[in-house]
């Protein structure tokens, strides 16, 4: 027979053989919009497509002959976890050159995406009971990966007043002696905010003075329109108390290929590759001879993509404003707009289920990256000219025959 205390356990399961902790485990609402807008392709609608967060160019030619020349030179077997040597050493290599502070091989693991840096540093770092500070709306895998773990999420509103730049005062406030981790993210998804030199300098102040890691998601550090990236990792201590997460999806438009990589205390990345070790084993050998190409080869390609979401950018922001019950600052970094949609009088996920299914928009409730997202869209301007100017004219006569 079962004790009690063994039917109580059984009771809060979300599902039968589950872990309770799977009821805590959120999700990344784009790919079910992307299924739904995939489903409704599939009976003869066309769809425009601005809810993934992916970029529609080609992945650069010299990438793609990179790791076909890797698969001929042998490298299909394993690999160690935290990365092929002479791989980690080109990563060191381009974050000190770009964060202007040294960094070491020691310090970097690859891994196959950018996510798993979020999980293993989270699985590392974060006991059940503390509690994490994370932008709200915010990229949802923060907040998940938080309450998977059994901590508590702790959101920072990102307000529009503010261009949705964290506010650091918010953030210090927030901090208690169960505080353990800080996670920012600049440029930031799903907004487009950008952290200036002044907000990041009081973050890393708050950190140090106590005893803080932070988590700074730098994937979007070459989308950037006006000035430079800013990286909290180049502040004076920050590397010893820091997490850099970066990755070549966006940059390099390689989203399928699974490529990230992390900066770590050297002690953090001994913990975080034995994770990998755990689950991946290691990152596709070929991948990164590839991603290795990608940051040592000719940056043209990333410059001409920067060039076209400024001026899709530009299109998308002038009109959006245009159309009724909507207002859209213009983003700073990113490929996203995040438009206040209040004046329309409708809610968040009701409004992107009714351009999804009336005016063949794809779309993400701004609900989809927290409460805090509630009155806003987000819209991935990853798309050609063409194709948001279609969907810019549907969500107009959609918007105009409710209004």
């Amino acid at each position: 027979m079962k004790s009690e205390e063994q039917s109580l356990h059984a009771s809060h399961r979300p599902g039968r053989f589950l872990a309770v902790s799977m009821s805590r485990l959120g999700t990344e609402t784009a790919f079910e919009v992307l299924a739904r807008a995939k489903a409704l392709e599939a009976q003869g609608r066309e769809i425009v497509h601005l809810e993934i967060g992916e970029p529609d160019f080609d992945t650069p030619a010299f990438i793609v002959e990179a790791a076909i020349a890797a698969l001929r030179d042998g490298y299909t077997h394993y690999v160690p976890s935290a990365g092929i040597p002479e791989v980690r050493e080109v990563f060191a290599r381009h974050l000190s050159e770009t964060r202007q502070v040294p960094v070491t091989p020691a310090q970097i693991v690859v891994t196959p995406g950018a996510k798993p840096i979020l999980f293993f540093t989270i699985m590392a770092c974060v006991d059940p009971g503390d509690e994490v500070l994370y932008p709200n709306p915010g990229f949802p895998i923060y907040e998940s990966m938080i309450r998977y773990v059994g901590a508590k999420p702790v959101p920072i509103a990102l307000l529009e007043s503010r261009g949705f730049a964290m506010d650091a005062q918010q953030i210090a406030d927030a901090v208690n002696a169960k505080t353990r981790m800080i996670i920012i993210n600049s440029p930031q998804n799903p907004t487009g905010g950008v952290l200036d030199s002044e907000d990041l300098a009081i973050i890393a102040r708050i950190a140090a003075d106590n005893d803080l890691l932070v988590l700074s998601d730098e994937v979007y550090s070459h989308i950037i329109y006006e000035g430079e990236h800013r990286s909290i990792y180049s502040l004076p201590g920050m590397a010893e108390r820091c997490v850099l997460l970066e990755g070549h999806s966006k940059t390099y438009a390689m989203t399928g290929w699974r490529l990230g990589f992390g900066a770590f205390p050297e002690h953090l990345a001994e913990r975080v590759a034995r994770l990998q070790t755990n689950c991946t084993s290691c990152t596709a050998a070929f991948v990164q001879k590839a991603g290795a190409a990608a940051l040592t080869g000719p940056q043209d390609d990333v410059a001409r993509m920067l060039a076209a979401f400024r001026e899709r950018r530009d299109v998308i922001v002038e009109g959006l404003n245009a159309l009724p019950g909507v207002c859209c600052q213009v983003p700073r970094g990113a490929f996203y707009v995040f438009p206040n949609i209040e004046g329309t009088g409708w809610r968040s996920k009701a409004l992107a289920d009714r351009l999804l299914d009336r005016a063949g928009v794809a779309v993400l409730s701004g609900t989809a990256f927290g409460a805090g997202g509630e009155g806003y869209l987000r819209l991935s301007y990853a798309n050609s000219i063409a194709n948001i100017q279609r969907a810019l004219a549907n969500m107009r006569v959609m918007l105009e025959s409710f209004l």
